[in-house]
């Protein structure tokens, strides 16, 4: 049986606890609005396709077979064709070295102007996304369409970015709550934002269970 000072007591506890919920509620209110946004657009993915396409080097027949032996040292090699001639890619445990099929010398970066002919060649497959090549900067292709590709010679591979990869890359920091750009303080927040949830859920439960045994 509980009597009437002790009821008082436990409504005034419950009311405290009950604004405490709700400074809460609109203490997460952006979180949770950020979340949701980009959840839902991370179930859809639009966009994706193209933002985080894979350009890779358009390889053409080999007319000749390699008759390398290969070292102790190599872990890897590939040997291939492009628009611009034969390649040699060898890994090490150091990484990848790009040699000269011929010679096995270290095969030093390409003219910007060949640069150019095999970007183009890549680019081929999707015309509409690359469009016409502005300025190539060392290993830094730009084109008319807003996108900017890198090539990576040791490798002979492209990675792209658009404004597409950089607004939905911003849409992850949102959603992670890498908002400052700080490692650590980013993660401080993050903890601190889950921290909360799990207060404002238990606080929740509190309220549920309290509204019950007055019914």
């Amino acid at each position: 049986m509980h009597t009437d000072a002790g009821v008082s007591d436990r409504l005034k506890v419950s009311l405290k606890i009950r604004n405490l919920h709700s400074l809460l509620g609109l203490l997460m209110l952006i979180p949770f609005v950020g979340w949701a946004l980009t959840g839902l657009v991370f179930l859809i993915k639009p966009g994706y396709k193209d933002a985080y396409e894979i350009v890779q080097v358009k390889n053409y027949p080999l007319d000749k077979e390699l008759t390398v032996k290969p070292l102790s040292e190599w872990l890897e090699m590939r040997y291939l064709k492009t628009v611009i001639g034969e390649h040699l890619l060898v890994k090490t445990a150091n990484g990848w070295l790009h040699l000269d099929p011929k010679t096995l010398q270290t095969r030093s970066i390409a003219s910007a102007e060949e640069i150019k002919r095999l970007a183009e060649d890549a680019f081929s497959k999707n015309p509409q996304r690359y469009g016409k090549i502005v300025s190539i900067e060392n290993r830094r292709i730009v084109t008319d369409s807003g996108v900017t590709v890198t090539i990576d010679w040791e490798t002979l591979t492209f990675s792209q970015t658009g404004q597409d990869t950089k607004i939905i890359d911003t849409l992850y920091r949102i959603h992670y709550l890498q908002w400052t750009g700080f490692k650590l303080f980013d993660k401080v927040l993050s903890i601190t934002a889950i921290s909360l949830l799990l207060l404002l859920n238990i606080l929740g439960i509190y309220l549920l269970l309290e509204k019950r045994k007055y019914l």
